[in-house]
């Protein structure tokens, strides 16, 4: 059959993304892969310059997505179905381009194979740059280190020709402008009639003056059980593990176990396989028959990599997070532009990278796939593999597909963002065969594109402004018309942002200052707190974050807690307040000490009336909560800090990083007991980050303090008995390196 490329829909259980989180991501990035200088001292020299070059400082422009939950119900997902007589991929536009299902259609008595792990659920987690991701399938990963910000957003797609258009071929393209690094993108799936093989034309440029670094992985999700083997032609290859460290390990066996298959290590771990130059690159996973996948490409996609959960019980809570109960594990393989997912890449100005990549069933003879010569093994795939898809073959490929890398689309089939088009008109930008219309800009864009035509930023609208600053924008030609625009608060917060980002703090601050004198707003007392944090003021930063929680809970309805938190007087806050003296709304941040009998100070400052979206008023209210009782603990303030907690609405309060939060401030109080229940209780934080040690960190300071009791010092022996008498229950069991 001719291929055909179809509309259609998937339902899965979904938990939803939720809305966005309107604080600006400012806070360094708590990626999990990074190494010191002093393990980079250690690499080669074309790896540790590019391991050094450009690190991803932040997001921004980016915003965090953190307002998923567990709570999971059918959904109906567009999908768009790549056909032929030998293979049906199956892509969800609207999440990352994700290609979800890669099916081997059977022949003759044999059953359909789903090559691929296919998660039955879509459950976000937060392992993306940016927060939600969600595990399952092929994804295609740009920007910088880690899981794409794009893995839960729409990307555009359309139909375009493809190289055996003559004989009714297509080609799905997907598209999007990657806001981390400012560089446009495409991905192009081409199935040609009768192939066995899935082919991935992908192409990023550099349209900007500067050069640009990029970044590329694409990330495929397979199968796991104990009889899973990975190959990729190496002897070597580059461990990194979760304890931050980078070292050079031969391949298959190392530390006494063969770490070719996923299983038999006990924590999760990444191997970045050192492919000798001119070896073909590819990379499979073979089952115990020897059948799997495998993955190959033109050689610009030079690095190749296997992560691996382990079998030990951080890992597998992982995984049994991400799905449901029942569902097999999976392992990923992985291809990118560099040795390791450290690197980044220049680009230089007007220039692009461009290659091919090819995904489709492998068989080979088990004996050998799984026999105890690893160079036997390795060769037996790659003769099948040349079998089955010749090296020049996807050369060939890849030459026909460049050829039709700028066609125009045919036919629209899902929409991306307006950011591309916003940079299109501000940069003139000529980008064939990857259209930015001008009709996908929309609301976020509006202000910005106003900007760009007229020199003025809008200022704030009272009511929506009460839940949501808007988005910001931190590339240098932004920042420019920023600083030329005229003075309002909205203006000056932006630019404050955009000048935080380019590490220029000191007029970050001045204009956040500004902003708060032309109007007191929770979202420059944040920013500030922000830089006082960064600063080493952690009182000063408490203080602006409580003003800023005492602003947006009476910017509107907001359901009344159980009973008025009330806290110790704070004469600078109650003048801030009030608009006088300098204060913290003045951007002094100077926290005075009451005289005499405290005044009593309710957060629950009396509702008015506000035209803000609820859901985006209980997004703000979460973040600036969540951050008002962390600033509160690290300045010793924990009756605050449990009185920001108490006056937060009940939905959230019942939300597991809350309850969390609800923990901490107990101990912090010298109820262990009562901290302790909070754990027995249970709980889940939904938003619990890779690698984050949060809920064992805090089980065994509860523990502690309940084996020494309040006043007694902690001794190694003390420690020692209660994670002997309190062993960290299972549910809260994430971590992922040795302790």
């Amino acid at each position: 059959m001719a291929t055909s490329v179809r509309r259609t829909t998937v339902t899965l259980p979904t938990a939803p993304v939720g809305p966005d989180n309107p604080l600006p991501a400012l806070r360094p990035l708590d990626e999990v892969h990074r190494v010191d200088d002093r393990v980079r001292a250690t690499l080669p020299s074309d790896m540790a310059r590019q391991v050094a070059h450009a690190p991803l400082r932040s997001v921004l422009p980016v915003r965090l997505r953190d307002g998923y939950g567990r709570d999971r119900a059918p959904a109906t997902l567009d999908a768009i179905v790549l056909e032929n007589d030998r293979l049906r991929a199956t892509v969800l536009p609207g999440l990352g381009g994700r290609v979800h299902s890669l099916i081997h259609k059977a022949t003759g008595d044999s059953a359909d194979t789903e090559l691929l792990y296919r998660n039955p659920v879509l459950q976000p987690a937060d392992f993306a740059l940016n927060g939600a991701w969600f595990s399952g399938g092929i994804e295609w990963n740009i920007g910088a280190t880690g899981h794409t910000t794009l893995s839960c957003a729409p990307l555009h797609a359309a139909r375009v020709p493809a190289p055996d258009a003559a004989d009714g071929g297509a080609m799905v393209r997907l598209w999007e402008w990657e806001r981390l690094r400012d560089l446009p993108f495409q991905v192009d799936l081409w199935l040609p009639a009768d192939s066995a093989f899935l082919y991935v034309g992908v192409r990023i440029r550099n349209p900007h003056h500067l050069p640009a670094p990029v970044y590329w992985w694409s990330n495929i999700a397979v199968p796991e059980d104990e009889h899973t083997r990975v190959l990729a032609p190496a002897d070597d290859a580059w461990h990194f593990g979760y304890a931050r460290s980078l070292s050079r390990v031969p391949v298959p066996e190392w530390d006494g176990a063969d770490r070719t298959y996923p299983l038999r290590g006990a924590y999760p771990a990444d191997y970045f396989y050192e492919v000798p130059d001119g070896a073909r690159r590819w990379i499979a996973s073979l089952d115990a028959g020897g059948s799997g996948l495998v993955q190959t490409s033109t050689d610009l996609l030079r690095g190749r990599k296997l992560f691996v959960w382990g079998a030990g019980p951080g890992g597998r809570r992982w995984q049994q997070w991400l799905t449901e109960p029942g569902t097999g594990g999976y392992a990923e393989i992985q291809a990118g532009l560099a040795r390791t997912q450290l690197e980044h890449i220049p680009l230089e100005a007007g220039e692009e990278f461009a290659w091919l990549e090819a995904y489709g069933p492998l068989t080979a003879d088990p004996a050998a796939v799984h026999g105890t010569d690893w160079a036997t093994a390795r060769r037996e795939t790659e003769t099948r593999l040349e079998a089955a898809l010749p090296r020049a073959a996807v050369d060939a490929a890849y030459a026909a597909w460049r050829r039709y890398a700028d066609a125009e689309p045919a036919e629209q089939l899902a929409t991306g963002s307006g950011w591309g088009a916003l940079e299109a008109e501000r940069g003139g930008f000529q980008l064939p065969g990857t259209p930015f219309d001008p009709g996908t800009l929309g609301e976020e864009q509006e202000p910005w594109r106003r900007l760009l035509r007229t020199g003025a930023l809008p200022d704030w609208e009272p009511g929506p402004s009460q839940a949501d600053p808007g988005a910001s924008l931190v590339a240098p030609v932004w920042r420019d018309l920023l600083e030329a625009a005229p003075s309002t608060a909205g203006a000056e917060y932006h630019l404050g942002v955009a000048q935080w980002h380019a590490g220029d703090r000191a007029q970050a601050e001045r204009s956040w200052e500004r902003s708060l004198r032309c109007a007191e707003t929770p979202w420059a007392l944040r920013c500030l707190a922000v830089a006082d944090t960064a600063s080493g003021h952690p009182a000063r930063a408490a203080d602006r974050l409580l003003r800023a929680v005492q602003l947006l809970l009476a910017s509107g309805t907001v359901p009344p807690p159980e009973a008025d938190p009330v806290l110790e007087a704070d004469p600078v806050l109650e003048a801030a307040g009030a608009g006088q003296g300098p204060g913290v709304g003045a951007g002094t941040g100077q926290r005075a000490e009451a005289a005499g009998a405290p005044t009593a100070v309710s957060l629950a400052a009396p509702p008015v009336a506000a035209a803000a979206d609820p859901v985006a008023l209980e997004a703000a209210e979460a973040a600036l909560g969540r951050e008002a009782i962390v600033a509160l603990l690290a300045a010793d303030r924990a009756d605050d800090a449990r009185a920001v907690l108490d006056a937060l609405r009940p939905a959230i309060r019942a939300r597991g990083r809350f309850r969390l939060l609800r923990a901490q401030v107990l101990l912090a109080q010298g109820d262990a007991l009562a901290a302790r229940a909070v754990f027995d209780e249970g709980f889940e934080v939904c938003d619990l980050r890779e690698g984050d040690e949060a809920l064992s960190d805090t089980w065994y300071a509860i523990v502690e303090r309940l084996v020494t009791g309040t006043d007694e010092p902690l001794t190694e022996e003390a420690r020692a008995r209660a994670r002997t008498e309190h062993p960290l229950p299972g549910r809260y069991e994430f971590r992922m390196r040795p302790t």
